[in-house]
């Protein structure tokens, strides 16, 4: 399945790191991983709540691919307008997680103040 995160400048920094194949662990105050199903949506928080909140004014949408089979463990969250779809994957479980990504993750947006 074909999924989003939208990131800031320092996140986006450790996927490089990576060679574009993990997310970084969650912070102690980050016990969620919130990967989201729409390229939309994504881009909202990236453009908006990411180009307002941190500390350089960027944000970025990322692409991934994820195995559908191993997703079915996690159940779907419709936090605002019907678009608004996230997965809850708990900060324990990011490791696990990125070893069920499908290639490398993307950058396909960039947005500033």
């Amino acid at each position: 399945m074909i999924m989003y995160r939208p990131v800031g400048t320092e996140e986006l920094k450790l996927i490089v790191e990576s060679d574009y194949r993990e997310f970084p662990p969650r912070l102690p105050s980050q016990p969620i991983f919130y990967p989201v199903f729409n390229e939309r949506y994504a881009t909202e928080i990236a453009a908006q709540w990411n180009v307002k909140y941190n500390a350089d004014h960027r944000g970025y949408v990322t692409r991934f691919e994820v195995e559908d089979t191993y997703l079915e463990q996690f159940e779907i969250h419709t936090v605002g307008a019907g678009y608004h779809q996230e997965l809850w994957v708990p900060a324990e479980e990011l490791e696990t997680f990125n070893r069920h990504i499908i290639g490398k993750i993307q950058v396909i947006g960039a947005f500033s103040a």
